[in-house]
């Protein structure tokens, strides 16, 4: 398969034939979803904590005496049945939602997404991204001469650019990661993929480890 290369100007300027093994991947569409569910789960903030009865302040002495009120017996204000009591079956911090889920099929979820980005055209390939100082409106001008312009883009550097990272931050839509840390769940958050050719060497390094 063969990709059209860009130079930072939006000109097409040659052509590279994309690894088969890496972009030329038959899809798995369940494999896909259960990788991206799981990396969902693993990524899941437990922030809703509801307190026990056992938990809520107060509540140590009886409210009133077991008999001769006509009111119905209780032991404590701190009951579920108590407004501002404890509460039965709420979320617990405590609660785990992380999945296993084995590196080969982390991988091949991974070539399989990569695979439908090249086959839909949704690979944007730069012979290089370099800015001079760390400046948005230098990553502005530069995206939008390229395909995938005014798009959800992910940004895959070959290596740790704080200039462009810094250049991006400000840009909705626009993230950057690094090309050893591409994953499933980020790849489809995006609806293009642009990079460097020197990443397509980082991917084969990182994923294809002898």
């Amino acid at each position: 398969m063969m990709s059209e290369v860009y130079n930072q100007q939006g000109e097409k300027i040659g052509r590279v034939r994309l690894p088969k093994e890496i972009f030329d991947v038959k899809v798995n569409p369940d494999l896909i979803y259960q990788v991206v569910v799981s990396q969902m789960a693993n990524r899941r903030q437990r922030i809703a904590h509801t307190k026990t009865r056992k938990e809520v302040r107060g509540g140590g002495k009886k409210p009133w005496v077991q008999k001769g009120t006509g009111r119905a017996r209780v032991g404590s204000i701190r009951s579920p049945l108590w407004k501002g009591g404890g509460v039965t079956f709420g979320p617990r911090k405590e609660k785990v939602f992380k999945k296993k889920i084995p590196k080969k099929m982390k991988r091949k979820a991974l070539l399989m997404v990569l695979s439908e980005k090249a086959k839909n055209n949704l690979l944007v390939l730069l012979d290089k991204l370099k800015v001079e100082k760390p400046k948005t409106k230098q990553i502005l001008e530069i995206l939008s001469k390229l395909p995938c312009q005014q798009k959800s883009c992910l940004i895959a550097l070959p290596r740790l650019d704080k200039d462009i990272i810094l250049s991006v931050r400000n840009i909705s839509k626009v993230e950057t990661i690094q090309a050893k840390d591409l994953n499933p769940l980020d790849l489809l958050s995006f609806k293009y993929l642009l990079m460097p050719k020197e990443s397509i060497k980082i991917i084969k390094e990182t994923f294809f480890k002898k």
